[in-house]
């Protein structure tokens, strides 16, 4: 496992005035952890303080790298690159003369990083940083003599990286600091081979009082001289067919020959997910009565509804003792206790609702529906963790049969565009695997575009429903009539495929990046205009269908392996959608939804600014079942 930073309280400077002793009692306070976690033997622990902090870089004294000549590789033209050239082969060998023990504590090297990156900031800092991009291109084998990095030469160089580039992620930090990072090991670390028999392992650490990283290099066991180093890229993955999954951007394989269909998980799936989420289900309790002339007492703890609820049958309070509902921003876990000592207090939340807010829930319930494709409602969904074979197995028949190959990768628990990745490269996507649990989702690669005047061009849209639902059994669920709209802020088309603005909607979380806001009210007759033959009504009607049909299939079931039927909870969810082009039974074109995510107490800062009765509408759809003249339709 990567190791992360300590925290910056943790973090003390060594004073001169320290021994020895101290100073390494210090190094293991702050960094066993990761050591442990990292495997790194403590047999080495004190020689490696001392290296770190002398900055010794000693693997010169006992390692060269050797250019592997008229070395013939079968497998080279099967991999897949944008390289034509034949990058050189080159090998890591033990060149000390009496060779390297393993039970030496002086036998643990560090290797500089060459580059580190996030993904999204790659291109921009090959543009940018000079000699970078020359010396990624040496490193993997791709001529380049400019002077001047061009797109093409930075395109083929990021295409090959990915069998040069490994992961870490900070532990501590916003969410954007906790986006996993990338980098590249410098020309001696990046020339170690693979093998499925190693004679080291390598793991990344990052040096705190430097506050950098390295990778560290040890030996699994004594070398003569002459041996050659290598590690495992797969280190520590049991199953064989993932291992050689894992394995593809080093060794090319065909999986054409596996079932790439994938159904429902097993009910141990589901169990699996309760567990982790460490949620307590509620006992069985009648539905909450309360008099129709009781005014509700609220406490929340979310400045939009404090500052926006005024209907005068809801009064805010402060003693969470006395509230008949709360409405909480984070998520409440032991429903078991409410239901035994608060039976009529409602909640702002389902027990397992998490099955539609975690992307890879929401694939695996979704897949109850439409049969073995799923539903025409979901774009393509596999889970990298546990459905890898499955996902290179059609990504292989999908390039066999010559049909379009962008996925879009996502974490299972993030938003707002973060380490979201779009790309048609399999090594890059297989990868995504090391850094955080996610899903690859068929990417839209014909979405319904919509033409922005401003840009004089057609650009991808999404669309954000809020939608409420008041009970599971019977199923009571509504939508707010009020809709939200994001645009991309470039032309859409199949190219640059890391340039957020052409490629994705979120906008309105980054600084100095235009946000393109069209009310609803606005939309829907430049929709009609640009669109004569589709009334919006009519792609609402789909819409809407395909919100209860997702919503019928994740109450199903009972708990754990579908959302919880608990009386006395309520919930809205923000459902983010696009449209897509496609054809009917009939061969007609159509605009078919595709329902990209389910969030949970969504962001409504926009919502409260436009529309302030907004939560007032809400609560009293919730909480009262009045939705005349709140802005919702009965959907179910």
């Amino acid at each position: 496992p990567p190791s992360s930073p300590p925290p910056r309280s943790a973090v003390v400077e060594v004073k001169m005035e320290q021994g020895p002793e101290q100073q390494f009692q210090l190094f293991v306070d702050v960094h066993g952890a990761a050591l442990r976690a990292s495997g790194v033997p403590p047999l080495y622990w004190e020689s490696l303080q001392q290296k770190l902090a002398q900055e010794v870089f000693d693997a010169g004294d006992v390692f060269g790298i050797m250019r592997v000549e008229d070395e013939a590789d079968e497998d080279d033209s099967e991999k897949v690159s944008l390289n034509t050239m034949t990058p050189p082969v080159y090998q890591v060998i033990i060149t000390k003369e009496d060779g390297l023990q393993a039970t030496d504590a002086n036998s643990i090297f560090l290797i500089d990083h060459a580059w580190t990156y996030r993904v999204d900031q790659a291109r921009q800092q090959l543009w940018d940083t000079p000699g970078l991009l020359h010396r990624m291109a040496n490193l993997t084998g791709v001529g380049f003599h400019g002077e001047v990095p061009d797109d093409d030469t930075i395109d083929i160089v990021l295409a090959d990286l990915w069998a040069f580039s490994h992961t870490y992620k900070l532990s501590q930090g916003t969410a954007e600091e906790q986006v996993p990072i990338w980098y590249v090991m410098d020309e001696f670390g990046s020339q170690i081979r693979h093998s499925d028999e190693p004679t080291f392992q390598v793991a990344p650490f990052f040096y705190g009082p430097a506050r950098v990283a390295f990778s560290l290099l040890w030996p699994v066991r004594n070398l003569d001289h002459g041996e050659e180093v290598t590690w495992d890229h797969a280190h520590g993955e049991q199953n064989p067919l993932v291992r050689r999954c894992r394995l593809l951007p080093w060794q090319p394989a065909d999986f054409k020959d596996i079932d790439a269909s994938v159904g429902e998980p097993p009910e141990e799936y589901f169990k699996a997910v309760f567990t982790d989420n460490n949620e307590k289900l509620p006992l069985p309790i009648e539905p909450p009565v309360y008099q129709k002339d009781k005014k509700l007492k609220v406490y929340s703890d979310i400045k939009q509804v404090l500052e926006n609820l005024d209907d005068p049958r809801f009064a805010l309070t402060e003693d969470e003792e006395e509230a008949d509902i709360i409405y909480l921003f984070n998520h409440f876990k032991d429903f078991r206790t409410l239901s035994e000592q608060r039976p009529r207090v409602m909640v702002n939340q389902f027990p397992c609702e998490n099955l539609l807010t975690v992307k890879d829930c929401l694939a695996a319930v979704a897949r109850r529906a439409g049969g073995a494709d799923g539903p025409k409602w979901l774009p393509m969904t596999y889970n990298l963790c546990t459905e890898l074979p499955q996902f290179v197995s059609c990504y292989q028949q999908r390039e066999d049969r010559g049909e379009d190959n962008h996925w879009i990768c996502k974490p299972w628990n993030l938003a707002r565009g973060l380490d979201t990745h779009v790309t048609n490269n399999l090594n890059y996507i297989i990868r995504q695997r090391e850094s955080t649990p996610k899903v690859v989702c068929k990417y839209i690669e014909n979405p319904v575009l919509f033409e922005r005047d401003d840009i004089e061009g057609l650009v991808k849209f999404d669309i954000r429903y809020i939608i409420l639902l008041r009970s599971v059994q019977p199923l009571r669920l509504y939508a707010y009539n009020v809709f939200w709209l994001r645009f991309s802020n470039r032309p859409f088309s199949l190219d640059h495929l890391d340039d957020t603005q052409k490629h994705f909607t979120v906008m309105n979380y980054a600084d100095g990046i235009p946000l393109k806001q069209i009310h609803y009210n606005d939309f829907i007759p430049m929709f009609e205009k640009q669109y004569p033959k589709y009334s919006w009504a009519s792609v609402q009607e789909e819409i809407y269908k395909s919100f209860v049909e997702l919503f019928q299939v994740a109450t199903a079931k009972p708990a754990p392996s579908g959302i919880c039927d608990y009386p006395s909870s309520r919930a809205i969810y923000a459902v983010d959608l696009m449209l897509k082009w496609d054809a009917d039974d009939d061969g007609r074109r159509i605009m078919q939804p595709q329902i990209l995510e389910v969030n949970y107490n969504p962001d409504c800062v926009r919502a409260c600014k436009y529309h302030p009765d907004f939560f007032n509408d809400v609560f009293n759809v919730l909480f009262l079942e009045e939705a005349a003249g709140h802005n919702a339709t009965l959907l179910s």
